[in-house]
């Protein structure tokens, strides 16, 4: 399959489903891929300065039990879109399962739980879940 921005998504387990971004001018599943938007803006550079820009934007969240983000990954929304429960007691996800987002996971400093990461060209989202994505809790 080919692709916008040259990922391999071969080892993607939707991939049978999905139309490929190419053909779909950057929209597989009809969503959108900031990758694909910066690449059809930019180029290599332009993705890899939108990449840098963000990581330099997660670490200056200043969270002090999250490790430095060092990298960011192509995430498809469905695998990272969590649902949370708010004060009301609704449960609500805030990500489009048809996007691809750059993202991590990083480990918690001294526990048990995760630091989600996901971005796009609009926001940043960090939250805190633990073992499997259970409990999550939106930071920012």
């Amino acid at each position: 399959m080919k692709t916008i921005c040259g990922i391999d998504c071969s080892g993607c387990s939707r991939k049978n489903s999905c139309k490929g971004c190419v053909e779909t001018d950057g929209h597989p599943w009809g969503g959108d891929c900031v990758a694909a938007e910066c690449f059809k803006i930019g180029g290599k550079k332009y993705f890899d300065d939108f990449e840098a820009e963000l990581i330099k934007e997660f670490n200056a969240l200043g969270i002090t039990d999250m490790p430095m983000v060092t990298e960011l990954c192509h995430l498809c929304g469905s695998f990272v879109n969590l649902e949370y429960n708010l004060p009301s007691g609704q449960k609500v996800k805030l990500l489009n399962d048809n996007n691809i987002y750059l993202g991590y996971q990083l480990e918690k400093q001294g526990g048990k739980r995760c630091y989600g990461l996901v971005a796009d060209s609009h926001f940043l989202l960090v939250c805190e879940y633990g073992c499997k994505g259970s409990d999550p809790m939106s930071l920012s």
